[in-house]
């Protein structure tokens, strides 16, 4: 590969002309991910590349990168088609807050939603029974809700620092999982957009990106209800989906849709979490990072952090007075804040490098990830 040194990274052009760009100065990146993404580069119909300051390595490419094509490779997408973030503020003040009942109700996001979902999913032009008894469930692995309070933005944020705020990161549960298991490998070598295996694909996959914008909505409204609070949407990021960009197709894994003003940008539970406004840096693709990003794998984890229970009990508590409600000890341990890289230098890079301006900067306070009998996926 030849090197053409842009916003102080080096941006990578493949022997097949593929332009990758790296937005990111300082964040530590992994040597597979970077493998990964050569990798991708050197598929055929891949034509641009946007990589962010969170890339690390993933399943079928690496997560955090925006890929232009012109066929569809559904394995870009993977298995949590739609998965996003979702900013949502409460009408409840932070000093109304109490925070051991609070994380008592929370609890109740561990269960199914109680009453039917069917008209919701009908509303969202979905049937009314397709997984219907997940929607309004978080799932494992990274996805959360969390209870977060403003600790700085811009003038012009229009954000009330005496409110708490709501994040949400959750997807189409079992409902991606099966779109992209529905797909026979043999095409993962791309698809032609007028197959009939990709209209099958786009079509399941547009309904998987409705349904989990659907499900980080609902999680918000069962959220606040165990607060005894309203609720409004600020802000939905989707970052795993595909999207037409001209003549092309655009794949984002772990890249969050950046053309709507804001994006939220997720921190480790023990550390701040941002709001950035894109600056439209054309090379983007119209995405940005949406996270800190791994730094280990969750298998070496275990390996990393201790488990005794004063450690387990530790883990539970935030340096922001914040608590985590987390009962499944191996999903505490993979989840730990030590697994992420640093969501502050994520953001630095993403304004070092003109992809992004910090608009806001919101701390952790309850963090809800799993109760014992929750489901996990």
């Amino acid at each position: 590969m030849g090197n053409s040194v842009l916003d102080g990274r080096a941006s990578a052009v493949s022997g097949d002309g593929v332009i990758t760009k790296f937005y990111t100065s300082a964040a530590w990146i992994g040597g597979r991910a970077e493998a990964q993404l050569e990798e991708i580069a050197g598929w055929s119909g891949v034509q641009k590349i946007a990589a962010f300051p969170d890339l690390h390595p993933g399943k079928y490419g690496p997560v955090g990168c925006a890929v232009l094509a012109d066929r569809i490779f559904p394995q870009l997408i993977g298995n949590d088609i739609g998965c996003g973030m979702s900013l949502f503020q409460l009408d409840l003040p932070v000093r109304k807050l109490k925070l051991e009942k609070a994380l008592r109700r929370m609890r109740s996001l561990g269960e199914p939603a109680s009453e039917d979902q069917g008209w919701r999913l009908e509303n969202a032009g979905l049937q009314t029974d397709l997984f219907a008894t997940s929607l309004g469930t978080i799932g494992g692995g990274n996805h959360f809700c969390e209870v977060q309070t403003l600790a700085e933005a811009d003038d012009g944020a229009g954000l009330d620092a005496t409110r708490l705020y709501l994040v949400v990161h959750s997807g189409s549960r079992g409902f991606g999982n099966a779109v992209l298991g529905a797909v026979p490998q043999g095409v993962y070598a791309g698809l032609q957009s007028d197959s009939d295996a990709a209209q099958t694909y786009l079509q399941d996959h547009d309904r998987a990106v409705r349904w989990a914008s659907l499900n980080r909505q609902v999680i918000a409204e069962r959220a606040a209800e165990a607060l005894r609070a309203d609720v409004m949407a600020l802000v939905d990021a989707p970052h795993n989906l595909l999207a037409r960009h001209g003549d092309g197709w655009l794949h984002r894994k772990g890249a969050a849709v950046a053309e709507q003003g804001f994006v939220p940008l997720a921190g480790s539970r023990a550390s701040a979490s941002y709001l950035i406004s894109p600056m439209g840096h054309v090379d983007a693709l119209g995405s940005l990072a949406h996270g800190a990003g791994r730094r280990y794998d969750r298998s070496s984890m275990h390996g990393r952090v201790r488990a005794k229970k004063s450690d387990i009990e530790a883990m539970q508590r935030t340096s922001f007075g914040g608590r985590i409600l987390c009962e499944d000890r191996d999903l505490l341990i993979e989840e730990a804040p030590l697994a992420y890289k640093s969501a502050k230098s994520v953001a630095e890079d993403l304004e070092r490098t003109g992809a992004a301006h910090r608009v806001a900067e919101f701390h952790p306070l309850l963090t809800f990830k799993k109760t014992r009998d929750g489901r996990r996926s």
